[in-house]
């Protein structure tokens, strides 16, 4: 897979003024997107990096996500494809930034996350990582279920995708996000950049020091029944690839 905008432009800018990109998938986020970037903008004030450009990605809103997006100086792109793989690499294709960060819209970011990824990789054999999540759903069974889902996540060196960030350069050696993943691809995306940099004597970071908190909003108002069953790890094995299978995960979830 290429991506064609994203080839090295040979930047000879520090580590900490390189451009840096913010990458934001959105569809229909308008009750969640305006807070996100705001916590986003204020990582970026204590960043104090004047190279950072923020990019959300309309998958087909209906609602005014596009509007708020631009109202906070975002640039908008759009991409009808309901599948996050394809938003998140439709989002890297428009990027100018030599190092990329993935956020989703409906995460709330601490104000030191973009310090703190940029300080990780300073270090030149760092190729990229994912940060920590912190989930707060209402329900105490649920609270212990992602708990569960967290040791198993460092267990197997899982990490989720609400918040990643990697090298411009291998995130165009490894592909990118797999399209043809509608469950797991970031799980997926993690696992390949560990196994390039691995090969190369290079590393990726878990960054557990920083926590991101993404929305709760399917765990507090889906089943347990539901839950149990779309989050089981077995069954997004064996149907990451089916798109029909996901169809209602994407385009009709909880607001």
């Amino acid at each position: 897979m290429t991506f064609p905008g994203l080839e090295s432009a040979g930047t000879t800018l520090t580590l900490m003024t390189q451009q840096l990109s913010i990458v934001i998938p959105a569809f229909n986020e308008e009750a969640y997107l305006g807070q996100t970037l705001e916590r986003i903008h204020r990582s970026i004030d204590y960043l104090k990096n004047e190279y950072v450009e923020v990019i959300v990605v309309d998958n087909g809103s209906t609602d005014r996500t596009p509007d708020l997006a631009r109202e906070s100086g975002a640039t908008v792109v759009f991409e009808s494809e309901h599948n996050i793989a394809k938003v998140r690499n439709t989002g890297a294709k428009a990027a100018n930034g030599e190092l990329l960060v993935f956020i989703d819209a409906d995460t709330f970011v601490p104000e030191t996350l973009l310090w703190r990824v940029q300080e990780t990789v300073s270090d030149p054999d760092c190729l990229g990582g994912s940060v920590d999540v912190d989930y707060q759903p209402e329900r105490f069974s649920l609270k212990v279920y992602l708990r569960l889902w967290r040791y198993l996540g460092k267990v197997t060196g899982m990490a989720q995708g609400a918040t990643q960030f990697c090298r411009r350069e291998a995130f165009l050696s490894i592909g990118g996000y797999d399209e043809n993943l509608y469950m797991g691809e970031d799980v997926d995306f993690y696992w390949r950049l560990k196994r390039y940099a691995k090969a190369r004597n290079k590393k990726v970071r878990f960054l557990n020091d920083v926590r991101v908190t993404p929305s709760c909003r399917r765990y507090d108002k889906w089943p347990l029944w539901k839950i149990l069953i779309w989050t089981h790890p077995l069954w997004i094995l064996f149907l990451q690839r089916k798109r029909d299978v996901w169809r209602g995960w994407y385009q009709s979830p909880p607001r």
